[in-house]
């Protein structure tokens, strides 16, 4: 027989709850009807329309003013619902390159009855600009206020069709490995070469629901002169993923910083014949092997329990000292709202500002998701794999801006649990986050380069990293 509640104990419950808010951290763990595990799978497309007069699209992730040509493949937003009981829990990813949490607020705002929506992107460079910042100029957005609606709009019903189509599962994860399937184009070289598979099936047919994958790469190897709208290598992975396994499969971009990249990489086709970066021959081959990846993980699946649903989020403050970011705030081709910086990533209040002059930060949010046995880390950007797996550079080089800065928490040094799983690009987009002691803007610069490497000049600056992994760390641990 359950204890009463009484008066007293339901003013310190509502009273813990207050502080909780009050305080930027959100436990939404609260137990609810346990019930039959189902999951359900959907995919909306949400290409842009090419010809329309007056609205050139601009392609993103390399310099300004790429036009797109023509469509080769479709740009798709992706979404898993899973449910135990009254407990929905809601995964959508999109080929594009990020979206700012303003869009996934508006999202959320669509999908009530859901313990919890997370957004993400794959980070495509071949695909639609939707933070701005690739348009004809550098002063002017390269966003179509329409064509977000649509992305929006689409995630909405993705969620929407995947719930509808959720079905009774048992499931079961595999991960496989394979560090020549990427290449880091930034000294340390350190590469995150671990491909996770969440396998779905029906308890009593064992036909195949669908697959989550998760791997950490940027969808690049179309290169910079395409102008070919396409989801890159990510379209063919899904492409021979669900011929091999006849079902749904979702993409999720993970630990991508570094830079995690196909471009220099050795890809040859099944005759031995090297292909060229920039090419689809290269993009095809790459999404094959990635999927043959997915593949091996998946035969060597094992079962797991994903329930219960324990999901905490934290709403925080990080700093902007990017001078180009606020630049082009001002200008308004980045159309995010500032925060006064105080150094403090939680203050009670979040103030807006508009003088990017003092120090500013924007508000994100870093997701701590726990499916029964399987910890995943939800992160607002592209972050290093020295961050992820505990690698930062030690000693760090002398030619480093901070070489005594301390070394961030390692992400999943903070996940104790049998599985985990990182996805990048989480909720927001804030560019990469890199090693305070390994930032390197400013001459001398680290292993006896003659210019600085490349990186600094797309993240919001040298105390994200700290910020976003300290912010994790308290997280995990509930504080």
């Amino acid at each position: 027989m359950k204890p009463e509640q009484t008066p007293h104990s339901v003013f310190i419950r509502f009273h813990l709850l207050l502080l909780c808010a009050i305080s930027g951290l959100f436990f939404l763990s609260a137990p609810a009807r346990a019930g039959e595990f189902s999951v359900g799978f959907a995919d909306v497309d949400v290409t842009p329309q090419l010809g329309v007069k007056d609205k050139p699209v601009f392609l993103a992730g390399f310099g300004q003013n790429r036009r797109a040509t023509k469509v080769h493949d479709p740009i798709t937003a992706r979404a898993v619902v899973m449910a135990d009981g009254d407990d929905k829990i809601a995964l959508v990813s999109v080929d594009v390159v990020g979206l700012f949490m303003p869009v996934v607020e508006r999202v959320r705002a669509k999908l009530p009855g859901f313990k919890y929506v997370l957004v993400s992107a794959t980070h495509n460079h071949e695909g639609p600009d939707t933070l701005g910042l690739w348009g004809a100029s550098p002063i002017q957005s390269g966003i179509d206020p329409e064509y977000l609606k649509k992305v929006e709009a689409g995630c909405v019903e993705a969620v929407k069709a995947a719930d509808t189509a959720r079905k009774p599962a048992v499931a079961r994860i595999g991960s496989a490995r394979d560090a020549s399937l990427l290449n880091d184009n930034r000294k340390p070289f350190v590469v995150h070469d671990e491909l996770v598979a969440l396998h779905f099936r029906n308890p009593k047919t064992d036909k195949p629901l669908g697959v989550l994958l998760q791997w950490n790469c940027h969808p690049e190897a179309l290169s910079s002169k395409n102008t070919e709208i396409s989801a890159d290598f990510i379209y063919y992975t899904v492409k021979y993923l669900r011929e091999s396994q006849k079902c749904p499969v979702a993409y999720f971009t993970g630990t991508v910083g570094g830079l995690m990249t196909t471009l220099g990489l050795t890809v040859k086709d099944e005759k031995g014949k090297e292909l060229a970066d920039g090419t689809f021959e290269k993009t095809d081959r790459y999404g094959l092997l990635v999927a043959k990846l997915a593949d091996k993980a998946i035969k060597g699946a094992v079962p797991i329990t994903l329930t219960p649903f324990e999901v905490r989020r934290r709403e925080l403050l990080v700093p902007v000292d990017n001078n180009i970011y606020k630049l082009a705030h001002k200008f308004g081709t980045l159309d995010r709202t500032m925060y006064e910086w105080t150094g403090e990533p939680t203050p009670k209040t979040f103030t807006e500002t508009k003088d990017v002059s003092k120090p500013v930060a924007v508000k994100t949010e870093v997701g701590y998701l726990k499916f029964g046995t399987l910890e995943v880390a939800a992160i607002p950007g592209e972050i290093y794999p020295e961050l992820v797996l505990g690698k930062v550079q030690d000693p760090a080089d002398p030619g480093a801006d901070f070489p005594d800065a301390a070394i961030e928490p390692a992400i999943y040094d903070q996940l104790k649990g049998k599985h985990r799983m990182l996805i990048g690009l989480a909720n927001d987009e804030l560019g990469y986050f890199i090693p305070k002691r390994q930032w390197d803007d400013k001459a001398p610069y680290c292993y006896g380069l003659k210019k600085a490497q490349y990186g600094e000049m797309n993240s919001v600056g040298p105390d994200a990293a700290p910020v976003v992994c300290e912010a994790f760390k308290a997280l995990v641990k509930g504080k």
